[in-house]
């Protein structure tokens, strides 16, 4: 961008287009006093000569996602202003005094002193939820019909729609704006919530709408701003670009939850969620599997197109913002390992024999609620109760988000191992280390202590929070030394580990 002159605050330009070229894919708006500016074909679409725009001089040029605002003059019959800028996350819809739905999007780093944009109902239905965004809502196409299915199907039978039109489209040579329109169908209909309020709107045209996928990306978008001027009240949406990265990684089943007719898997650590439907997983799977999921180890290979969303949760009993990524349904493939079928009867296996000494668990679960118990003397137990010497008993309190990568790691290094609550305890040579095997979580190190009895018995006196605090010296007394949180990078969380035991790196495993 090249320099403009400036009105008030010097961080802002705010100039008349006296000219507009177009220079091969660039597009160049020129001011009366000869400066200029570069600005996208998505924003020169709706930008005259005349127009006054505003954008903040700081920005290194006019790209998607600068912030620029477009002001026709108040000549215009109605409000048509044009606003471009990068939004966070959008609210639930809520009515006004009118009783009309509307969103609230969040402006990042706005510089015009514009904080948010509302954006009404019917203004996201005509863009998010329609196949021609030019056509009249009354006139549309149904997504249904787009894709060729049935409003009862099911999202193997969605998915398996939007193949066929896909093929049919790439052999006809369909358009752009038809591809899109398909990709659309797809995405809202695969979508549990954004399916859901499509159906709301085909029963009645007025009703409260959502903004796919919690929005956080770049909007152009139409309309007039407030008479405070700190909001935009948008007319229609002429273009949005979310915020988007293509993941490819490996997938463990056992964090899926299970569906009848879908599965949704969540990693916690990268904060993602993936919904697979039995067209794109290919198994035949039922609600039962949450049942012992947590014993499968089969990892699935994602490849994925991912937007970025955001959730509300509640922490410490105040709501807070999370950002997460979601996976586009029509940009999703999955590998599952050839032994697949195998390491799913396997663990059917070993779930039915938990089953068969269901009683005898509880038992024993009780006990190591109470006070910690060697790995050894869990297996005395089992033998005394009837269970086959052959049974791990590490899975006694296994969770179905643990990973067995934290926990085959310390095992592997441990002279004796615990189990206490929901975590393992592992005695080292050089020291002691709790662990709860699951991202999220940290791992606990503490000096090798005089007498192990002692040390357990006072750890199961003691909480996680009086150790940080150092309550009544515990902290010390326990001859804690530092925890290492597990975070998305196992290696990193070795490293650290090894580190704290006084092993010496194994570069070739690093």
């Amino acid at each position: 961008m090249t320099s403009a002159s400036s009105s008030s605050p010097s961080t802002l330009c705010r100039e008349r287009i006296a000219k507009i070229e177009r220079k091969m894919e660039r597009i160049q708006c020129i001011f009366a006093n000869g400066s200029a500016v570069l600005i996208s074909p998505a924003l020169a679409a709706h930008v005259s000569v005349g127009d006054e725009i505003s954008f903040p001089l700081a920005t290194p040029g006019a790209h998607i996602g600068t912030e620029i605002y477009v002001g026709k003059g108040s000549s215009a019959s109605r409000p048509r202003d044009v606003y471009q800028v990068s939004i966070g996350y959008v609210s639930q819809p809520r009515q006004d005094k009118r009783g009309e739905y509307f969103v609230t999007a969040e402006v990042l780093s706005g510089q015009l002193g514009i904080s948010s944009i509302q954006i009404g109902s019917d203004t996201l239905r005509d863009y998010f939820y329609v196949a021609d965004r030019q056509g009249n809502w009354e006139r549309q196409r149904t997504l249904y019909q787009v894709l060729q299915a049935s409003p009862s199907a099911s999202p193997a039978e969605l998915r398996l729609a939007f193949k066929l039109r896909d093929l049919e489209g790439r052999a006809s040579g369909a358009s752009k704006s038809e591809c899109r329109a398909l990709e659309r169908a797809f995405n809202i209909l695969a979508q549990e919530e954004l399916r859901a309020c499509y159906d709301a709107l085909l029963k009645d045209s007025l009703a409260p709408v959502v903004f796919p996928y919690g929005a956080f990306g770049s909007i152009l978008v139409m309309g007039e701003r407030s008479g405070k001027g700190d909001a935009f009240f948008t007319k229609r949406i002429l273009a949005f670009r979310p915020e988007q990265r293509h993941r490819h990684f490996r997938a463990p089943l056992r964090r899926c939850d299970f569906y009848n007719d879908r599965a949704l898997y969540r990693d916690l650590g990268r904060k993602l969620e993936v919904c697979l439907d039995p067209g794109v997983l290919p198994l035949v799977w039922d609600a039962t599997w949450n049942q012992w999921k947590h014993l499968l180890g089969t990892k699935a290979e994602l490849k994925a197109t991912f937007v970025l969303s955001g959730k509300n949760r509640r922490r410490r009993g105040q709501r807070e913002l999370v950002n997460w990524e979601t996976a586009l349904p029509s940009r999703l493939e999955v590998k599952l390992p050839e032994d697949t079928q195998s390491q799913i009867e396997r663990a059917r296996r070993m779930f039915h024999r938990f089953g068969q000494y269901s009683d005898a668990l509880e038992q024993i679960r009780a006990e190591i609620a109470k006070t910690p118990i060697e790995k050894k003397e869990l297996q005395r137990i089992c033998g005394t109760l009837g269970i086959p010497s052959d049974f791990d008993v590490a899975q006694i309190t296994w969770r179905p988000d643990y990973d067995p990568f934290f926990y085959q790691q310390l095992s592997r290094r441990a002279r004796t191992v615990y189990l206490f609550h929901e975590e393992y305890i592992f005695d080292l040579e050089r020291g002691v280390i709790i662990e709860t095997p699951e991202l999220g979580h940290a791992t606990y190190v503490f000096a090798q202590p005089r007498s192990m009895a002692v040390f357990l018995a006072d750890y199961a006196g003691t909480t996680k929070e009086d150790i940080l605090d150092n309550r009544t010296n515990v902290a010390e007394r326990l001859g804690y030394v530092g925890r290492v949180v597990h975070g998305t990078n196992p290696r990193g969380w070795l490293k650290k580990i090894r580190a704290h035991v006084g092993e010496a790196p194994d570069f070739a495993q690093l």
